[in-house]
């Protein structure tokens, strides 16, 4: 049998070694040791990890690499973030949307993402960001898949046109129903924010991603009615908290029955560490809070936590490169996730795990799955976020994508080696 793409001496994910994988058609067709058969491509992965491609459960694709547009946010914080998108939003083109998303598409599958979950600003009422991000979805859909989120930002009740335009979104073809209940007038009007937007989300049979509690305030606690409403609309595993903040400043007594709910209604939880611990906490002196949700706890109830990059360049966030293993070295420190079980996941969690909260069929380096794939300049996983691996090879539907040489370094030192590997064992 003649395969389209055949990598060789891959070390993978679950730590198998010295593996092979076959791809046809865009499938692949066998993983194991020692695949000799003929490919139009084949790969030496070099006892390098070979893992499927990075997933971003959460980010702002509409708002993405505007950072300077229409001014710089000098401050650096959410508030002011929030005063330039206002001033932005009028301003900007579709194509403009489009011509920033594209490239950042373009910079995120270099870095080895092979999908997306976008929130999509609907509190305008030409529907400029809905326009744009769906023919943006268009365009990358042979190259990366990209979701979709009717997100409500000013929101739902607070703005009078928000409902009726975040209707119009989904009926144009957005995929998933957001909110963002503390950003309502009151707490009452936040919690009736959630009932809506599940209720609509059951009735049409989509998934929801709500931005749930992005606060340090303790009685921010919108996740409990998130959670209370997955369970009794039948949403079990269709439904996303992102952020949680609030959680990390909540006593421990709530938390205990809290934890317990998220896990019964199988919600899925999206932390974004790089944008939330540089927004959260402002209000503190010392002791400040990290502003990373429980994610520890929230793992060890057996919840499953996806981390997103949430932003790029952007009004709320001028930093960022596209870098899902910088988001994952982020959360592991913040979060003290220390043992090498929990470094582990972390990998996990910008994988396998965010691939969960999407949906995404096909995923995973197995047989029958979908041939999505990245070879990175590391030996494990744990190496890989270590050194935020280069992205050596990304390949879709079996086919190479993006390339990037390995990191080298020459020396000129007496008695030294000429070229350095970063990658290479020490023992």
């Amino acid at each position: 049998m003649n395969f389209d793409l055949v990598i060789k001496n891959a070390c993978l994910q679950d730590g198998r070694r010295n593996i092979d994988v076959a791809c046809s058609n865009g499938i692949i067709v066998a993983v194991k040791p020692n695949i000799e058969a003929p490919a139009t491509l084949v790969v030496d992965a070099k006892d390098q990890l070979l893992s499927p491609p990075f997933v971003d459960p959460h980010f702002h694709m509409d708002s993405t690499l505007s950072l300077g547009q229409p001014r710089m946010n000098i401050s650096g914080t959410l508030l002011e973030g929030i005063a330039l998108w206002g001033e932005l939003k009028p301003k900007q083109s579709v194509d403009d949307i489009i011509n920033r998303a594209i490239h950042y598409c373009d910079l995120a599958v270099a870095m080895g993402i092979g999908a997306i979950r976008s929130h999509v600003d609907v509190c305008d009422n030409e529907l400029k960001s809905v326009t744009a991000m769906l023919e943006v979805r268009r365009l990358v859909a042979p190259y990366l898949d990209l979701q979709l989120v009717a997100f409500p930002q000013d929101g739902l009740l607070r703005d009078k046109n928000a409902h009726k335009n975040l209707i119009r979104a989904l009926d144009l073809g957005i995929d998933v129903v957001g909110g963002i209940p503390h950003f309502e007038r009151t707490a009452q009007e936040g919690t009736s924010s959630i009932k809506i937007l599940c209720e609509l989300a059951a009735e049409r049979g989509l998934r929801v991603d709500m931005h749930c509690d992005e606060s340090d305030d303790p009685n921010s606690r919108h996740v409990e009615t998130l959670a209370s409403e997955t369970l009794r609309l039948g949403l079990q595993g269709r439904v996303a908290g992102s952020h949680l903040t609030s959680m990390h400043s909540m006593d421990n007594y709530y938390v205990s029955k809290l934890l317990p709910l998220l896990a019964e209604a199988e919600l899925h939880v999206i932390p974004n560490p790089l944008v939330n611990i540089m927004l959260q906490g402002r209000h503190d002196s010392y002791p400040k809070r990290r502003g990373q949700t429980r994610v520890p706890e929230l793992k060890a109830a057996g919840v499953n936590v996806g981390f997103g990059s949430d932003c790029m360049m952007d009004p709320w966030y001028s930093m960022g490169r596209a870098d899902m293993l910088d988001v994952a070295s982020m959360g592991l420190h913040v979060g003290q996730l220390s043992s090498r079980t929990d470094m582990a996941w972390c990998f996990d969690a910008v994988s396998y795990n965010s691939a969960a909260i999407m949906g995404l069929q096909g995923y995973g380096i197995v047989e029958g799955g979908q041939a999505n794939m990245v070879l990175l300049q590391a030996n494990d996983p744990i190496e890989a976020i270590r050194l935020k691996a280069t992205r050596l090879m990304v390949f879709r539907q079996g086919k190479l994508v993006a390339q990037t040489p390995a990191s080298h370094t020459k020396l000129q030192l007496p008695g030294r080696p000429a070229l350095v590997d970063p990658a290479k064992p020490l023992f």
